[in-house]
This record gives structure tokens, C-alpha cells and sequence, in this order.
């Protein structure tokens, strides 16, 4: 069981994969079997230490980031801009890039890896706009990782100069720690969540360079301080960019797709 968020090991499943490997949180160092645990969680295995516990996740993060790292490389050879998208389960996620896609896929290459622990319906929904989408499944397991973001490449192949979304299993823990290669994680925020979420999950917003907050139609019948969130967010991150979105009334989507633009021009001269 992970001592993070309490899900436990699965068997990771991608599309196009004929074979399948236990990922979830649990690896193997000589001849025992681990879980891991968050250092600043003050999380307990029975028969670990925290310094242990803290040796162990900082050996799994190191070859996480070898992954991510070779993803990295591939992306920048291929011009393929990658964002990592993060949120809780229920934020808009997937509302809000099957918006974006129908809006942009006569301008922009598209594509999307989709990460959920069951089913392949996110990435039904996003093959039905036409981009081409691949689902992992991770079972039991709380987020991607570098090493399932580099198999889904070798079949999804996304294009040369194109944008890679990768939606990331509904989280808003382990994902934060996990780099899988991108250029940027964006969160997810939904206004039905309260304006306390950046400071609850402070390394999730530390980590993403952007934020949209979404659902603002919703603003009227709720009681959501818009202000006092974003100021916690930016007490986490004070280099945090916020827009506020709805997917479903479209406001403040061109906001979002003119940084999707800027930065994909800015990624293509290597800034």
C-alpha cells in the first residue's frame, strides 16, 4: 500500500502494449519488496524508518527521472510540446480538453495520453474530436510515471511540431512528484472544490506553472472566493499564471488557448 495516499500496487495496462507490468508503488531493491512514503508526510511502514523510507522513494524518484528524462529528449528532438495536466477527480479535466481540442485541432497537432485507473471511456471521448488518444490504466496506481509516459509514446507516435496533453490519473498528490518529461504541469482547479485546495496540496500548485481555475459559470450559485484562492495558490507559487475558464460556456478559453499558442511558438526556438 502506498504510504502516501493509501492506493496500493496494480497492474499498469497501455493500449497497443501486449505486454502489461506491475507498476503502481511497489519495486524491488535486492530481495525485498517496498512501499514508499512521502518524506514530509511523516508516513510509517512497519519495519522502516523514515530515513529508510525516505532512502527508498529517493531511489525510485532517481530512476523516475531517468524516464523522465529520455521522454524529455525525445519530445525536444520531435518538437512535441508535452503538458501535464493534474487535478482531483471531478475538476473538468477531460470536459475541458475535449473543448479545447475541437477548437484548435484545425490549427494545432494534437494528441493525448490518457491515465485513469479503469476504463478507457476518456479516451473514447477524446478519439470521438479525432485526435489520437491512448489510454494507460494503472490499476490500483495513483499517477503516471515516466517509464508508462515512454511506452504510450512508442505506439501513440504523436507528430513532429505538435502538443502532447497528457491527462494525469485524478490526484492531486504523488503526481506532484513525479516528472514524466513535460514542459509544464497544469492544474485543474474546479470552483465546486473550495478556494483551499492550492495551501491543502501545497506541492501540487508549487509544481505547475499554470493554473486554471474552471467551472466559473458556476460562480453565481456558489460560495467560492476567487480572490482568496488564487492568493493561496500564489502563496504556494508566486510565479503561478491563473485563468479562470469554463469549459462549458467557453469563457476564458482564449486566454488559455493563446498560452497554448505563445508557448508552443516558444518551445520551437528552444526558450
Amino acid at each position: 500500500m502506498c504510504t502516501v495516499c493509501g492506493c496500493g500496487e496494480g497492474e499498469t495496462q497501455i493500449e497497443g502494449h501486449e505486454h502489461s507490468h506491475e507498476h503502481g508503488h511497489h519495486h524491488h531493491h535486492g530481495d525485498a519488496d517496498h512501499d514508499y512514503g512521502k518524506g514530509a508526510a511523516h508516513a510509517h511502514a512497519p519495519g522502516l524508518s523514515q530515513s529508510r523510507m525516505v532512502q527508498i522513494e529517493e531511489g525510485i524518484l532517481s530512476k523516475n527521472n531517468e524516464y523522465a528524462a529520455a521522454n524529455r529528449r525525445w519530445f525536444s528532438e520531435h518538437g512535441v510540446l508535452a503538458l501535464n495536466l493534474v487535478s482531483s477527480p471531478g475538476s473538468g479535466k477531460t470536459t475541458l480538453l475535449t473543448r479545447s481540442i475541437n477548437d484548435l485541432k484545425s490549427e494545432l497537432r494534437l494528441s493525448v495520453i490518457e491515465g485513469d485507473q479503469q476504463t478507457a471511456n476518456d479516451a473514447e471521448r477524446i478519439r470521438e474530436t479525432g485526435v489520437k488518444a491512448l489510454q494507460i490504466n494503472t490499476g490500483k496506481g495513483c499517477h503516471l510515471d515516466g517509464h508508462m509516459v515512454g511506452h504510450a509514446l512508442e505506439t501513440l507516435k504523436p507528430e513532429d511540431d505538435s502538443i502532447l496533453f497528457i491527462e494525469n490519473v485524478g490526484n492531486l498528490v504523488c503526481p506532484a512528484a513525479f516528472d514524466l518529461g513535460e514542459a509544464h504541469k497544469v492544474a485543474i482547479l474546479s470552483v465546486t472544490e473550495g478556494e483551499d485546495k492550492p495551501i491543502k496540496y501545497p506541492d501540487m500548485f508549487h509544481a505547475a506553472d499554470l493554473m486554471l481555475l474552471n467551472k466559473i459559470d458556476l460562480l453565481p450559485y456558489l460560495q467560492f472566493d476567487v480572490e482568496k484562492c488564487i492568493e493561496y495558490a500564489r502563496r504556494v507559487n508566486p510565479k503561478i499564471k491563473v485563468m479562470q475558464v469554463s469549459a462549458t460556456s467557453g469563457e476564458g478559453m482564449d486566454n488559455w488557448y493563446q498560452w497554448l499558442r505563445a508557448t508552443k511558438q516558444l518551445s520551437m526556438i528552444g526558450v
